[in-house]
C-alpha cells in the first residue's frame, strides 16, 4: 500500500524504523508544536511499530520517504476514518529538518489527502494546528485546507498557552 506524490512515497511504517522515530519523537525542533507524550526506549518504540495493528480504514500511518533516494524523513498519518462519517484526522510531521522548507511536507499532505479522498472514499479530512506553527499552518492553506474555528489556549509551550485551528478539506477542494 504505497501512495506516489511529486517528491514522496507513502509506504507502511516497519520496526525496522523505530530508531528513526525513536530520535524524531526526542528531538526538541521536530516535538516543539506537538503533544509529545512521555519519553520511551528505542525498544519499546520498536514493540509498538511491531505490535500495532496493520493499516486499515480506520487507522492508516505512512512513512514519508524521499522518492529519489527512499531516505525516510517524516510520518503521516490519517485515523478516526469512519465508513458512516467519510471524515479521518490527518497527523503529520518531518523528522529529518534537512527536508523542512523544501516542499516535501506539502507533498506529503497533497499525497495522503489524494490517498484519503480516492481509496478511502473519505467526503472530508480535518486536523488542529497551534495558530502559531506558521510553516504548517501555510502547508496545510497551500493544498486547500481552511480554518473551520479556533480552540482558545489548548497548547502550551514553555510556559505559555497557544490557540489551535481546526482545519478541514472537502473532497473536490485538493489543490
Amino acid at each position: 500500500m504505497n501512495a506516489l506524490g511529486e517528491l514522496v512515497r507513502l509506504r507502511a511504517m516497519e520496526p525496522s524504523d523505530a530508531e528513526s522515530l525513536w530520535q524524531w519523537n526526542h528531538d526538541s525542533d521536530v516535538m516543539r508544536w506537538m503533544n509529545e507524550g512521555y519519553p520511551q526506549t528505542p525498544a519499546r518504540v520498536r514493540k509498538w511499530l511491531d505490535e500495532r495493528p496493520r493499516n486499515d480504514y480506520g487507522d492508516l500511518l505512512f512513512g514519508v520517504e524521499v522518492l529519489s533516494d527512499a531516505t525516510l524523513i517524516g510520518l503521516v498519518q490519517l485515523h478516526g476514518a469512519k465508513p458512516e462519517t467519510g471524515i479521518a484526522v490527518l497527523d503529520i510531521y518531518l523528522g529529518e529538518k534537512e527536508y523542512w522548507g523544501k516542499g516535501f511536507a506539502t507533498d506529503a499532505v497533497r499525497t495522503a489527502c489524494r490517498y484519503g479522498f480516492e481509496k478511502m472514499r473519505l467526503h472530508k479530512i480535518t486536523l488542529t494546528v497551534v495558530a502559531d506553527n506558521q510553516a504548517a499552518h501555510h502547508v496545510y492553506q497551500k493544498v486547500g485546507f481552511v480554518e473551520e474555528g479556533r480552540l482558545r489556549e489548548t497548547f502550551r509551550l514553555g510556559g505559555r498557552w497557544h490557540d489551535t485551528y481546526t482545519m478541514g478539506l472537502l473532497e473536490g477542494e485538493l489543490r
